[in-house]
This record gives structure tokens, C-alpha cells and sequence, in this order.
């Protein structure tokens, strides 16, 4: 079983993990309809909502997540300036 090294992954890392659970929160409150303001055209609203979560989620995991120890050595191997 590999280890989980969460002071060895990068900033780029936690933003785009942090920015993908902030946009499945966003897609949830939608979802039970829990929102701030009641928008005229809410239709509208889901839709962009759902937008923003399957862009973020692309743009999310597109990149390499390294959270394992194995996989942070891999990434000095592959690009040893950071």
C-alpha cells in the first residue's frame, strides 16, 4: 500500500484539488436547491453551475496529482528543477 506524503505535493497540486471540492460543493447545493439569492432565471443558474463543475473537473485532474510518495520521486526524476 503506498503512503499518502501530503508535505510533498505542490501548490498547483492543492489549488486545482481544493478548486475541483469547491465546485462539487457548489454543484450539491444546487443540485437540493440551496442558494444564496432566488435568481429569475434559474434554469440559467444550473447551467453554469454545471459548467463550472465539469471544466473544473477536467482542468482538475487533467494535470499530474501527485500524492503518494512513489509518484512526488517520480516528478523530481522527470522535471528535477520543481
Amino acid at each position: 500500500m503506498r503512503r499518502i506524503n501530503l508535505k510533498g505535493v505542490s501548490v498547483q497540486t492543492w489549488v486545482r484539488t481544493i478548486v475541483l471540492v469547491l465546485a462539487l460543493v457548489n454543484q450539491a447545493l444546487v443540485m437540493f436547491g440551496i442558494t444564496k439569492t432566488q435568481i429569475e432565471l434559474e434554469q440559467w443558474t444550473q447551467y453554469a453551475s454545471y459548467i463550472f463543475t465539469v471544466v473544473t473537473a477536467v482542468w482538475s485532474w487533467w494535470k499530474n496529482n501527485s500524492f503518494t510518495d512513489k509518484a512526488q520521486e517520480a516528478d523530481i526524476i522527470i522535471n528535477p528543477q520543481g
